[in-house]
C-alpha cells in the first residue's frame, strides 16, 4: 500500500469540513430553515392564525425541533467517545454517521408544502444532525495527531476556512440553479434545473438530497487518505472500558479547573452562536420581509467572511493561542447580538427609518458579515482551545465532553428563544436571550488556561 504522506492526510482531514458544511449552510441556517419557517407560517395562515402569531409559532416549532436532537446529541456524545478511545477506532464511528447524516439530508426532499408533516420533516433534519455533529466528533479527536503542538491552530484555521468555501460554493449552487423565489425563479431568472417544479417548490426542497450527494462526493478522500492504526480490540470489553474511564474523567473535572471552566464557558457561548445561526435566517424572513433567495445571498457574503476571519484567526492563534481569539470573537458577537434587536422595517437602533429605506437591510448585512468573521474564527479557535485542554490518551472522549458542553445547553438557547417568542409573541424579543448566553460564556472564560493543565503533548508527525 503506497505510503499517503502528511500533507495529504492534513487535506483529506480537511475534507470532511468541506463535506460537510453545507448541513449548516444549506439546511441549518440560509436555505432550509427559512424555508421550513416559510411554509409553516403559510399553512398557519391559511388556518385563520394572524400573521405575527404564524411567525413567532414558526420559530417555535423550529427551536423545539433543534432542542429535541440537541438534548440526544449532549446524552450520548460522551459515552460514545469514551468507548471510541477504548477500542482505539474512530473511522467505523464516522461511516455510522455519515450514514444517519445523508438519509436525514436526503429526507428533506419530502417537505412538499401541499402535504408535508412537519414532526416527520423535523425527524430527518434531526437525524441528519445528529449524524453530522457526532461524524464531527471523532474528526476533531484526529486534530491533534495532524501536526505539532504549534500547529494546530493554523492547521484547525485552514480547515475551517476550507469548510466555509465549501459552504459558499454550494450555496452559490443552489441560489443560481435550484432554490425558486415568490416568482418561481432562481436567482438569475431562471426554472429551476433538471426539471424541477416551482410550484410545488421542487427547486428549493432539493436542497435536501443536493447536500447528502454533496457529503457522499467530497467525503471520498477523506476515507482515501486518513488512515488510522488497527487496534487489538478483546469483544466484551471496550464498552465497560471506555464508560468507565468516562466515569473517571467526569470525576476528576472538578480538580481540572481550566478544562471545566472552558467546558462550560464553550456550553454558552457557542450555544448563542448556534442560536444566531439558526435563527438569523428565519429572523430576517419575518421582521425584514426577505426571501429564501434573499437569506441566501445574506448567507454567502456571511460564509466569505467567515472563511477569511476562520483562517486569519487561525494564524492569530498560532502567534497568540487561541484564548485572545474567543475573547475578542465574543465581545464582538454581543455587540452584533444587541444591533440586531434593534433592526426593524421601521427602525434601527431605535431610530425611527423612512418607510422603504434600505438602512435596515444593509444594517443586518452587515451584522451577518461580523457574525460570519467572529464566527468562523470562533469555531476554529475553539477546538484547538480543545485540545489544549485535553489529555491526548482520551482525546476522543474528550471532544465527547466537548460536544456535551456545546449540546448541554444546545437545547437552552433553541428552547429560551422558543419560549420566549410564545410568551411575547415577537420575533425581535425572542433573540434576547442570546446576550446573556455569550456573557456567561465572557465571564467563565476568567478561569481557562491558555495551555490547560497539562504540559504540551500533540505529537510532531514524520514529514513527508
Amino acid at each position: 500500500m503506497a505510503v499517503i504522506s502528511a500533507r495529504k492526510r492534513i487535506w483529506g482531514w480537511m475534507m470532511f469540513d468541506w463535506a460537510s458544511q453545507p448541513y449548516n449552510t444549506l439546511l441549518l441556517t440560509f436555505i432550509f430553515g427559512p424555508y421550513f419557517a416559510e411554509i409553516v407560517i403559510a399553512r398557519q395562515m391559511s388556518e385563520g392564525i394572524p400573521l405575527e402569531i404564524a411567525r413567532a409559532q414558526a420559530q417555535a416549532w423550529w427551536g423545539y425541533g433543534l432542542t429535541t436532537a440537541g438534548v440526544l446529541i449532549a446524552l450520548l456524545a460522551p459515552a460514545l467517545g469514551a468507548i471510541a478511545d477504548s477500542t482505539g477506532r474512530r473511522m467505523p464511528w464516522i461511516w455510522v454517521f455519515s450514514l444517519a447524516y445523508v438519509t436525514g439530508a436526503f429526507g428533506l426532499w419530502y417537505s412538499d408544502p401541499g402535504g408535508f408533516s412537519i414532526v416527520s420533516i423535523l425527524f430527518f433534519f434531526g437525524l441528519g444532525l445528529i449524524g453530522m455533529e457526532f461524524a464531527t466528533i471523532f474528526t476533531n479527536a484526529m486534530l491533534p495527531d495532524l501536526g505539532a503542538y504549534d500547529e494546530i491552530g493554523a492547521i484547525s484555521g485552514s480547515g475551517w476556512a476550507w469548510g466555509y468555501v465549501g459552504g459558499v460554493l454550494a450555496l452559490a449552487l443552489m441560489l443560481l440553479f435550484f432554490a425558486e423565489n415568490a416568482q418561481g425563479v432562481t436567482f438569475v431568472g431562471i426554472d429551476p434545473v433538471l426539471g424541477l417544479d416551482p410550484s410545488s417548490r421542487e427547486g428549493t426542497r432539493s436542497v435536501g438530497p443536493f447536500t447528502a450527494l454533496w457529503y457522499v462526493l467530497f467525503m471520498i478522500p477523506f476515507f482515501l487518505w486518513v488512515k488510522e492504526p488497527r487496534a487489538d480490540i478483546r469483544p466484551g470489553l471496550p464498552i465497560a472500558q471506555g464508560l468507565a474511564g468516562l466515569w473517571r474523567t467526569l470525576r476528576s473535572l472538578p480538580k481540572n479547573v481550566s478544562m471545566s471552566a472552558y467546558l462550560g464557558s464553550s456550553m454558552f457561548y457557542r450555544d448563542a452562536l448556534n442560536g444566531m445561526y439558526t435563527f438569523g435566517g428565519i429572523y430576517a424572513l419575518g421582521m425584514l420581509g426577505w426571501t429564501v433567495v434573499d437569506i441566501g445571498i445574506f448567507g454567502i457574503m456571511a460564509a466569505i467572511t467567515g472563511a477569511l476571519f476562520a483562517w486569519i484567526g487561525g494564524k492569530a492563534d498560532r502567534r497568540f493561542g487561541p484564548k485572545p481569539v474567543i475573547l475578542t470573537c465574543i465581545l464582538v458577537l454581543i455587540a452584533v447580538a444587541m444591533v440586531i434587536i434593534t433592526v426593524t422595517q421601521t427602525s434601527v437602533l431605535g431610530l425611527d427609518v423612512s418607510p422603504g429605506s434600505a438602512l435596515p437591510d444593509i444594517t443586518f448585512y452587515i451584522c451577518g458579515g461580523l457574525i460570519g468573521a467572529a464566527g468562523g474564527a470562533l469555531q476554529s479557535a475553539s477546538r484547538t482551545m480543545m485540545v489544549r485542554q485535553a489529555n491526548r490518551e482520551r482525546m476522543t472522549e474528550s471532544f465527547g465532553l466537548y460536544a456535551l458542553a456545546g449540546k448541554a445547553t444546545t437545547f437552552l438557547a433553541p428552547m429560551a428563544i422558543a419560549i420566549t417568542t410564545d410568551l411575547t409573541g415577537s420575533q425581535r424579543l425572542g433573540i434576547t436571550p442570546l446576550i446573556v448566553l455569550f456573557t456567561l460564556g465572557l465571564i467563565l472564560l476568567v478561569w481557562v488556561k491558555p495551555d490547560g493543565e497539562n504540559a504540551p503533548q500533540c505529537s510532531v508527525p514524520a514529514q513527508p
